[in-house]
């Protein structure tokens, strides 16, 4: 099956979570859409193998995950001749090897935090010594989102060095570490969408990522977030695109890596200006849940185009609104969340005016057909959509009055910073 871009085309999401469903639902409005593995609050999920979607089967596949694309899920895609939105390895690397991204920082001139790489401890530890009162320790490989440790206690800093090290938090992903400076200032997340040789702006939004009201408690992998931004306007974004992104595009061509797909640019609004934190190769979730329901255009035609290597003058639009997601996440979340309750209300929810539920760590409920249970710890995505932040707001949490699950943890400050 071969389609162009101006007819409906057969597109495939990889990947089980909110971002997903978020993708599809954008997706859908011009493309008939599959999703796999999927879950059962997601339509048009399928459990297929991801390498059984050749050109034959559908037309574009977008995958949602950052796992399957550092295990190089794209690249045996585009060997089957499969048009692919996602980077290759060698791409995902930003994401799969912090150590590595920010060698690529250095190179391309990117500005970031004061930083060094260990897999020993008392190097790690000597380095903590040369830096201020706020200390961030990161796992070098991939730990879904949760293995950063930011701190004004150099004991817990140093605790973190030894427990990432030797293997006991996250394994084989913290055996190598990265240790920097804590920066200071509001987070930014910025996305693009790169072809390879050009990349576009996808829009910018704030999340929440500790467990509690407040920003207390440990780090998850996002409670909520908001988009717009105030004070992120175009030109905040054109610096960013002009003084990170198209500079690391350039980079990875420069190291011969053709890189097609989503950059999620995580950033601080320092004093002395915007510094990267980190690169994400997906879209951000629950960030894909406030940014995608705002997309005007035709997501399909654009997605396509950056496969094909082939954005040209292509660039994405957002509508003058504002969206707010709620994140109704498992009780024991992020450490040990407890799963198999029965979720309610979610259909009332989703029939209020501007309300949209994306479907996450869910299940099946066989005692209830249609019926969900709790299967993960980011359960549901509650996104309101609004003329302004404050309105998008007021729906988010009406629409999150009327769900429950036995120990549903909701935060209740979304986006109060945003209004």
């Amino acid at each position: 099956m071969t389609a162009g871009v101006t007819e409906q085309m057969r597109v495939a999401v990889v990947g089980s979570g909110g971002r997903e469903h978020a993708l599809a639902t954008v997706l859908g409005r011009t493309a008939e859409v599959l999703v796999t593995p999927g879950n059962p609050g997601i339509p048009g999920s399928v459990p297929l193998d991801p390498e059984s979607l050749g050109p034959d089967v559908v037309d574009l596949v977008v995958v949602g995950p950052e796992a399957p694309l550092v295990d190089g899920l794209a690249d045996r895609l585009r060997a089957s001749g499969q048009r692919v939105v996602g980077p290759g390895a060698d791409g995902a690397r930003l994401e799969g090897s912090k150590a590595w991204m920010k060698e690529l920082f250095v190179e391309a001139g990117i500005p970031t935090a004061r930083h060094a790489a260990f897999d020993e401890v008392e190097p790690a530890l000597a380095f903590l010594g040369t830096l201020g009162d706020l200390f961030v320790i990161k796992t070098d490989g991939l730990a879904a989102g949760k293995g950063v440790v930011v701190t004004e206690s150099r004991r817990e800093a140093e605790e973190a060095v030894r427990d990432y090290l030797s293997g006991a938090a996250f394994g084989e992903a913290g055996r190598r570490i990265v240790v920097e400076e804590g920066l200071v200032g509001p987070e930014l997340s910025v996305f693009a969408l790169s072809d390879g040789r050009r990349a576009v702006p996808m829009g910018a939004a704030r999340d929440h990522k500790r467990i509690g009201d407040g920003d207390t408690g440990p780090n998850t992998g996002g409670m909520g977030a908001f988009s717009p931004v105030p004070g992120c306007g175009e030109d905040l974004v054109d610096q960013i695109m002009d003084g990170a992104i198209t500079p690391t595009v350039a980079a990875l061509a420069r190291r011969g890596i053709d890189y097609r797909g989503f950059l999620f640019c995580g950033l601080m609004l320092t004093p002395e200006g915007p510094k990267v934190l980190e690169y994400n190769v997906r879209f951000g979730d629950p960030e894909a849940e406030v940014v995608l329901p705002r997309f005007t255009g035709d997501l399909v035609a654009l997605l396509a185009a950056a496969a094909d290597g082939n954005l040209g003058a292509a660039s994405a639009s957002f509508d003058d609104g504002a969206a707010v997601t709620v994140v109704c996440a498992a009780p024991g979340y992020p450490t040990a969340p407890v799963v198999g309750s029965p979720i309610t209300g979610v259909a009332e929810a989703a029939a209020l005016d501007g309300v949209q539920i994306f479907c996450a760590g869910v299940q099946a409920d066989p005692d209830r057909p249609g019926g969900l249970l709790t299967a993960g710890g980011r359960v549901l995505a509650v996104t309101g959509q609004g003329p302004d932040v404050a309105a998008a707001r007021q729906r988010a949490y009406d629409a999150v009055d009327r769900i429950h699950f036995d120990g549903m943890q909701v935060r209740q400050d979304i986006a109060l910073s945003g209004l």
